[in-house]
Parts: structure tokens; sequence; C-alpha cells
């Protein structure tokens, strides 16, 4: 077995790349990566340099992996700046630190991808032993897995990582025949107030569409970035992704997106970005010319439900946090992290932190389960 790291993903043949990852997860597409980092949204300015580990077997591809060497710890939804606080304090460095993610994108997946002909357990073995051995030539603190899959949490548990816990909102389909059908799930009191908040859309006077990848045009997608810089700015900030990577993806991968557009005497007032998968939609992206009540959940929720009933989709992901998501039919759900910190003793300290916060987060889940708004408990979700 030979594990490489290479210094951009066009390193890689794309076809020998995806043969791994599959086609049903958008984010590992090598296109997106790619878009990534000939966008310049992704590299080593920006504090994202590109380190992706390849694992061959007698000179075939079995095993891909996202990895960056970050020098800061903005983009990744997994907040450990008190971390990088505590070792500043002692005089230590945080950064780098290596982070296997897709960057700016808190969506659940296998971070650790193996052909399914090679035995997952030892190359998940080979893989954190080699990046333990060579975390001092990189000078990095430690290695952090962001949102894999529960099953790979598990597999990093085992072999010694500590594993953080987090709560996100997803919608489940629940073989609904069309939006009514499932209004027809909820009680009454949250049933009326989706209804209101929709008709209030038409009061308005403003009209959805939505847009496959392949026939956005290109002055939708200007608007598009218009919008997306706006939800930025209005915080204070830059965004962090050109519009050129936009403008790749919409060439390279438009079958896997889906925009939806807000318009006001046929002008566009608002847009959302959506990733489809194999049976995942991911709401990603949104912005907004003027602000008109309830728009942001008719744009962002409403329209994600809809396409996925539509389309037969059986979970919605519309993104980190909110929960208002809650009294519009989204479950929490456990979402998981893994950690490995070189300093024994800052291991041993954040390991204590993590297992008291694996605590509050269940607390925090299991009060918004009691919120739910089904007549009827929904089946059972992670």
């Amino acid at each position: 077995m030979d594990i490489k790291l290479i210094q951009s993903i066009d390193a890689v043949n794309a076809d020998e790349w995806n043969h791994v990852t599959g086609t049903t997860d958008p984010f590992l597409q090598h296109a997106l990566l790619l878009a990534l980092e000939k966008s310049l949204s992704v590299c080593h300015k920006t504090g994202w340099q590109p380190h992706h580990l390849l694992v061959y077997s007698d000179n075939d591809l079995v095993a891909v992996m996202p990895l960056y060497l970050k020098f800061h710890s903005n983009g990744e939804y997994v907040f450990d700046h008190l971390w990088a606080n505590a070792y500043h304090n002692h005089q230590q460095p945080y950064y780098p630190k290596w982070l296997t993610s897709i960057p700016f994108t808190p969506c659940q997946g296998n971070r650790i991808i193996i052909k399914k002909s090679e035995d997952p357990s030892l190359i998940t073995h080979a893989i954190v032993h080699y990046l333990q051995e060579h975390a001092e030539h990189y000078h990095v603190s430690s290695w952090h897995c962001l949102f894999p899959h529960a099953e790979q949490a598990e597999q990093l548990r085992n072999i010694g990582l500590s594993i953080r816990h987090s709560v996100q909102f997803h919608w489940f389909n629940n073989n609904y025949r069309d939006f009514n059908d499932f209004l027809d799930a909820l009680r009454s009191k949250k049933r009326k107030q989706i209804k209101r908040e929709r008709q209030r859309i038409t009061e308005q006077g403003i009209k959805l569409i939505t847009v496959k990848g392949g026939a956005v045009t290109d002055q939708q997608w200007r608007y598009f970035y218009q919008f997306y810089q706006l939800t930025y700015l209005k915080k204070g900030h830059a965004p962090y992704l050109t519009f050129e990577f936009f403008n790749q993806i919409s060439n390279t991968m438009p079958e896997q997106l889906l925009l939806v557009i807000a318009e006001r005497n046929k002008i566009p007032v608002a847009m959302a970005l959506f990733f489809i998968g194999s049976d995942t939609l991911y709401g990603r992206y949104w912005g907004c010319q003027n602000e008109f009540r309830g728009l942001h959940f008719e744009t962002c929720y409403y329209q994600g439900i809809d396409y996925c009933i539509k389309n037969k989709l059986t979970r919605f992901d519309a993104g980190a946090q909110g929960e208002h998501k809650i009294a519009r039919g989204f479950t929490p759900i456990t979402t998981y992290s893994a950690h490995w910190i070189k300093d024994p003793q800052f291991s041993k300290a954040i390991h204590q932190f993590i297992q008291k916060e694996k605590t509050s987060q269940s607390a925090y889940k299991d009060s918004y389960h009691t919120l739910l708004p089904f007549k009827r408990k929904p089946p059972a979700t992670t």
C-alpha cells in the first residue's frame, strides 16, 4: 500500500478520482474540488492549502481523502476557536492543522472514500497512522475530520480519535404525495402557519421559479452572485467563494445544481442555490436584494421540500444551525467530527471537553424533538 499527498486535485485524473468516490455525493466530485482551487477560493492565500491524500495498491487508486493544511478555522462550521485560544495562551502553535472537510460545506458524507473491493478498516488505520507519522514534518498540531457519516465516525473512534457531536436540522420525506400531503402530517397550528407564510409571498407579488443548472443563464448567475455577496457583506466580511467558482461548476456539473429564483415584476429579488445528490437535496447559498416577509423560508425551505417530494428525494439538508426549521418540519439529527491532537496534554484536555459537550448536545437535541410539529411521531432518524 502506497500513500501520497498531492498539492492540487488537478494532480490526479478526474475519472480515477470519481471512480473511487462515485457520483452520489456532489461535494466529493473532482469537478467541485477543482473549481474551488482554480477559482482561488481555496488556496494558500485564503488559508486552505490542498494536500489531498491518495492510497494506491499495485498502482491502482483504491482510496482518496480531501485534505487541507489550514492556517485558521474559518469556513468549517465545527468551531475550535477555544482550542486555538488555549494553545495561544500556552505559547503553543495551533496552526497549521490538518483538516479533512469539504470547504465551506457543513454537509455529512464519506470523508475517507474507499473502493468497495478494499478493507475499509485496514485503509483507515493506514491513513490515520500516516497522518500521525508525518505531523511533525508538516508542523501540524492536529487532524480534524468534519461531518463524516456515523459509521465512519465510529471507525475513527475505535482507532482512538475523539468524536465530537453537533446538531443540525434535516427534513425527511415520509413518502409524501405532494406538499399538501406533507402539510396534512402537521398539527393544525403549524399547518396554518406555513400556509399563511406561503400566501404572503403571493400577496407581495413574488413569483418563484426553479431552474436546473444547465438552463441557468449567464445573467441569472450574475444576479445570484450579487445576492450571494450581499449575504456576507451585510455581516461585514467578504464572501468565501469567487464568482469564478460558480461559473466553473455551472459548466462542469450542471446536472447537480438547482437554482430557485424569486422574481417581483419579472426582476429577480432573491435566489437560492441547491446541490442535488442521489437521495438528498442540499441547500447551500442564498441571498436577496431587498427584505420581504417570509421570503427566506419560501426560497430556502419550502421550495426545497417541494422539489424533494416531486423528485422522490428522501432527505433535505438545508444547512447548519437554524432552530426555526423545527416549526417547518425539520428534525434534529446528530452530526459528527473526529479529532486527533498531537500533544498528549492538550489531547487529554480536549477529549474531556468533547465528552462534556456531548451531554449538552444530546440534551439540546432532545429538547427540540419535543417541539416537532407532527401529529404523530415521525420515523426514527439519526
